[in-house]
């Protein structure tokens, strides 16, 4: 890693990866999907970073890198959404 970019890339994937950890030993304690969700969305964001950081892709394949965020967030939203509707009930 000679770039500071790639470094903090680095850094950001531990950091979810580290989060998602938590959140799925959270689930584990809990039986709650809020928590799995929440797990699996920050995995697949240290996914995205960690692509990033140790890989030079081509401006043509960084799409699919960000298409992992994509799914990532839309986990979360679904996890919100699904939280929310188990409130009301």
């Amino acid at each position: 890693m000679s770039n500071p970019v790639q470094a903090f890339q680095a850094i950001a994937a531990t950091a979810t990866w580290a989060s998602g950890l938590f959140f799925l030993r959270f689930w584990r304690e809990s039986r709650d999907a809020l928590f799995a969700f929440f797990g699996v969305a920050f995995w697949l964001l240290a996914l995205s970073w960690g692509l990033l950081a140790f890989f030079d892709f081509r401006e043509e394949s960084q799409p699919y890198v960000y298409g992992i965020r994509l799914i990532a967030f839309l986990l979360l939203i679904v996890a919100m959404i699904n939280k929310n509707r188990d409130v009301g009930r």
